[in-house]
């Protein structure tokens, strides 16, 4: 029962998450800079990080467990913040939006390199909560 339960709610994440768009940007300097920056410039604009998920640990950690052929990412981290003033901004022209609260900025690095990035949004009220990732993001890069 919890195996269906858990694949099938892999499998729901997985559609939503590739139904999303995505920007990366290359990080010059190693992962440890790169999450020591995105910490920073999510407090500078007086935000509260309220989780970060390890999720190349994560995948690491269990990839023998489930299969695993090959490491993703030699490290990856998101970090999940809300925004009170724009959550409310954008909850109050459509409740749905509660769907993309927290917003995430995340850091990975893989055979490719370190890099930085976040989701997109489509037009509308979200366009204003992108605007603050690709702002903190711009700043994490500097």
């Amino acid at each position: 029962m919890f195996k269906h339960l858990f694949l099938a709610t892999l499998c729901a994440f997985g559609i939503q998450a590739h139904a999303q768009d995505v920007v990366t940007y290359p990080f010059d300097g190693d992962f440890e800079d790169a999450t020591f920056a995105v910490e920073n410039a999510i407090v500078g604009q007086g935000l509260k990080i309220d989780y970060v998920s390890h999720v190349g640990e994560m995948l690491n950690r269990t990839a023998a467990d489930v299969g695993g052929t090959k490491q993703i990412f030699v490290a990856a981290d998101t970090y999940l913040f809300c925004s009170a003033v724009l959550s409310r901004k954008v909850m109050e022209v459509d409740p749905l939006n509660l769907v993309n609260c927290p917003y995430s900025i995340f850091a990975f690095e893989d055979a490719g390199g370190v890099k930085v990035g976040h989701r997109t949004y489509s037009d509308g009220p979200m366009k204003e909560v992108q605007a603050l990732l690709n702002d903190i993001v711009q700043e994490v890069l500097e």
